[in-house]
Order: C-alpha cells, then structure tokens, then sequence
C-alpha cells in the first residue's frame, strides 16, 4: 500500500510542470495578424466587375459631355425623349429638324451663319452623348434585374443597387434640365450668349462624378477588399484623414472647373500665375450683391479654380511627405504615389490649357484628368478604409 502511494505521487510530480507548461501555453496572448486575407465569392467578383464596367461608361460620358460643350454642341437637339431621340437619316429629316434648332436663341444671336452640313456635326455630337446615356441606364438596370433574382445582391448591395439606379435616372432628367436652360428664351441683349445655366451645368457634373466614384468604391470593395491592417504611429490617422480631405478637395475643385466651363472664364485671364498684371484681378468683385461674383463673375470664377487646384496640389504634396516614414501595406503607398503624380500633371494640364486659350484637345484631356485624379484619390482611400491605430 505504501509502496502504490509513493508510485501515485510521483506521478503526479511528473505530471505538474506538464500540465502546467500547457495551461501558460494556452493562456498565452495570440498574435494579431496585420492583414486579413478575405476571398472573394465568386458572385461578388460578377457583381464587382459589372460596377467597375459601369462605372467605365459614366467616365466616357464625362469626356463625351466635355467635348459637346467645348464644340459647342449641347444645344443643337432640342426635344428629349425618356426613349432616345431618331437620327435623322434622309436630307429632308435633317432640314426638318436644322429648322427646329433656328427657332431657339443660339442660332438667331449666334450661329444665324451655319450651314446644315455644320449643324450635322453638333446634332451628331449631343446624339451621341445622349444615346451612351441611355446605354449605361441599359447596361445597369437589365443586368441588376438579373442579380437581383439570382440572390447575387445581400441587404446592403440591394439598397446600394436602388440608389444607384436612381442616380442614374436623376442624371438624365438633370441632363435635359440644364439643355433647357439654354433653350429658354432669357437672352435678350444682342451681346448675350446663349448658353445653359453654370447652375444646372456644375450640378450635372457633380451628380455625374458622386455617380462615378459610388460605382469605382462598391467595385473595388467586391473585388479587391480593403487590408485590415495595424499601426502604432498616429501619424497613420493622420494619413487617413488627409486623404478624405484630399479626395474632398479634388472633388470640389472639378466642381469649380463647371462654373469656369459654363461661363467660358478661361478665356478671361490667359497668364500664369499673375492673372493679367495683377496677382489678384481688379474686377473680381464687380458684381453686386458681392455674392453674386463667386458663381457668375467669369474673373471670380477662374480665381476661385486657380487657388482650389494649387491648394489640392499643396494637399496631395503634403501627403505624400507625411508618408514617407509610415509602414503602410504595398497598395496604399502606391495609391499615394499614384494621387500626387497625377495632381502634378493635372495642375500642369490646367495651367497649359488656360494658356492656349483653352483648345479641345487640352481642355477635354484637363476635364479627364480631373476624374482619373478622383478615381485615384478614391482608391486610396478604399485602401486607408479599415487602418486602425494601435497604441505601443
């Protein structure tokens, strides 16, 4: 019996520490990974890629409305159809519809010289800018119907798929509400200038650019999700912060690039950086009330893009500065390349643009540049999305 107890107790000396070792082991703090891998379903990869292909055909809209305003052809059809307009296709439905377009003021106070073979050309322009219109909203709602009934679409993606589909339709109704503003009979000094509402151009422009970069986020989170990734400097925050600035700031800045389209202000001052002689233009609060000047002084107007554009440069430098001693995952610190070399050469655009007295080719290239900066600012901060600060 004495002999079983000391047997039981060495045991249990043998059996302690084991035990032991493995209750530490199990009581030990897990590593927290820095990046979190996640696969994508194969639906979402369908659903990405027609958001990314929809998203595709807004920017070709973008540049196609770019160049029907800088060739001034956005007022040469003048009924709209929710179906699409007919192309006219026989002489005599050409001459019907030139002297439809001769009944409205552009033609009588200032194209009262074109030929029908000229009206041809800017017809041709708007018709194609409206039809690639109709051929998103096509694109978008046959194949939502279709992932819709598939179940390819959880809660979330469902409402984000409704209110895109009502951006789009708002986009084409707000289309023809701004044609109408050039249509109406409002120009009744000899010197006037027909043309659509910097109003309802500038508000066209932003509905085009908030529709763009909804399509480009919702389709890089379907098919490259954000890293999870850690940081114990706060200067990552930081980071985090400037780039929703500088996203917000590129955003306003096109937006203000409307306001100098609409006017025709870049034609007013052709020098950089002195606006004329002076660093600050003596007209530039001519108009009253003096509030007046900050959307309808052709003057205000280019000032106001000048220092929105160096301040989104200023940005995107101060940026990519501030991240040069940040550990930041691969993609992230190639968007942040990727923003500040394209706010460069979009400034550059600009400046060359206004000095050339703004040609098509610049200027559509300038107008371009604009949403390719937005794209990028907004891929940067779909990879900034889920950065979370950890303190040492």
């Amino acid at each position: 019996m004495l002999r079983l107890l000391r047997q039981r107790a060495s045991d249990l000396k043998f059996l302690a520490p084991r035990r032991l070792q493995q209750t530490i082991a199990q009581a030990k703090p897990k590593e927290i990974p820095l990046v979190k891998n996640v696969s994508t379903p194969k639906s979402d990869k369908s659903v990405g890629k027609w958001f990314l292909g929809c998203g595709g055909m807004v920017f070709v809209a973008v540049g196609l409305g770019g160049v029907t305003r800088l060739t001034e052809s956005g007022l040469s059809m003048v009924s709209w159809k929710l179906t699409g307009e007919r192309l006219p296709r026989s002489q005599q439905e050409w001459a019907d519809e030139f002297s439809k377009y001769q009944q409205y003021p552009e033609f009588k106070l200032k194209n009262s010289k074109m030929t029908l073979e000229e009206f041809k050309f800017i017809f041709m322009m708007e018709y194609i800018h409206r039809m690639w219109g109709r051929a998103i909203g096509a694109v978008f709602f046959i194949p939502a119907a279709y992932f819709w009934n598939k179940g390819y679409f959880c809660s979330k993606t469902k409402k984000t798929v409704l209110l895109m589909g009502t951006l789009i339709g708002l986009q084409g109704l707000m289309g023809w509400y701004m044609v109408k503003s050039g249509l109406e009979n409002r120009f009744d000094d000899p010197n006037d200038v027909p043309r659509v509402s910097q109003y309802r151009l500038a508000s066209h422009l932003a509905a085009a650019f908030v529709l763009y970069a909804f399509f480009l986020s919702n389709g890089l989170s379907k098919l490259y999700p954000s890293e999870q990734f850690l940081a114990t400097a706060k200067k990552a925050l930081t980071t985090k912060r400037l780039a929703h600035l500088t996203k917000g700031m590129v955003f306003l800045t096109a937006i203000s690039g409307a306001f100098v389209a609409g006017l025709d202000a870049g034609l007013v001052y052709n020098s950089f950086p002195k606006m004329g002689d002076n660093w600050i233009p003596d007209d530039i609060l001519q108009f009253q009330p003096i509030q007046r000047n900050i959307t309808e002084n052709p003057s205000t107007v280019q000032f106001n893009h000048r220092i929105l554009g160096i301040s989104t440069v200023t940005l995107t430098s101060i940026l990519w500065l501030a991240t040069r001693r940040i550990q930041l995952p691969k993609r992230a610190n190639l968007a942040i390349h990727a923003v500040a070399a394209m706010a460069w050469t979009q400034a550059t655009l600009g400046v060359t643009t206004l000095l050339y007295y703004v040609p098509v080719p610049l200027a559509t290239a300038h107008q371009s540049g604009s949403l390719i900066l937005l794209s990028l600012a907004v891929w940067l901060s779909h990879e900034l999305r889920f950065l979370k600060y950890i303190p040492k």
